[in-house]
């Protein structure tokens, strides 16, 4: 088998968990909602390229991480692997939650007033970069598709597959949420999304906790 057919699987289920991760509307995801409905397409974009940017930062910092510590000791990966196993479960239960939750959604524009299109990049990278979340979401993320045997071509391809589902996700929303009209279709479809949510990082999270190194 060549690496890549090896490597494959456990990539899309990576790129699978972040994708899913951003259709989940969290607070980043929100602010660029509101942002785009108040300030306008232009307001928003800028907003989304500062996560995305800040996404792909937190991205190479993980991977760099995780490949270092596992050129050192690779049965660290057992314990990456029940740390990132773990936080796929909570977020499981935090969306089977939120599917169960009868409240709207609650877009806000980001307090501080107007900005210049930089501001917003540089808003939204600030944003990001001081998520507390975002260590664990990455770990876990990162970790279903790293294996203690992999090349640094694996952990290359999970940085940019998911920064350039990054981009593309939350500059869409930018795009389609600059109307509350949109906001409201998204919104009646929430609880479903969430549940179906819930589902997925509940495999994965069991996928991960079971796999064998």
């Amino acid at each position: 088998m060549t690496e890549l057919t090896i490597h494959l699987p456990g990539l899309l289920l990576a790129y699978s968990a972040f994708l899913l991760s951003i259709l989940s509307p969290g607070p980043n995801v929100l602010a660029i909602l509101g942002t785009s409905m108040s300030g306008g397409r232009r307001a928003g974009l800028g907003l989304a390229a500062g996560v995305s940017a800040g996404s792909c930062c937190w991205a190479l910092l993980t991977a760099a991480g995780l490949s270092a510590l596992l050129a050192s000791y690779a049965a660290a990966l057992a314990v990456i692997k029940v740390v990132g196993g773990l936080y796929l479960l909570w977020l499981a239960y935090k969306s089977f939650r939120a599917a169960a939750s009868v409240h709207d959604l609650a877009a806000t524009a980001l307090a501080g007033g107007r900005r210049g299109p930089f501001g917003y990049v540089l808003r939204g990278l600030a944003i990001q970069m001081t998520n507390p979340k975002a260590a664990l979401a990455w770990i876990a993320i990162i970790s279903l598709g790293l294996q203690a045997d992999a090349p640094l071509w694996v952990g290359f391809a999970i940085v940019a597959g998911t920064s350039l589902l990054s981009l593309l996700i939350h500059c869409l929303y930018a795009l389609a949420f600059s109307t509350a009209a949109m906001l409201r279709l998204y919104g009646r479809a929430r609880r479903g999304i969430q549940a179906a949510l819930g589902a997925f990082f509940g495999f994965a999270g069991i996928k991960l906790l079971s796999s064998r190194l």
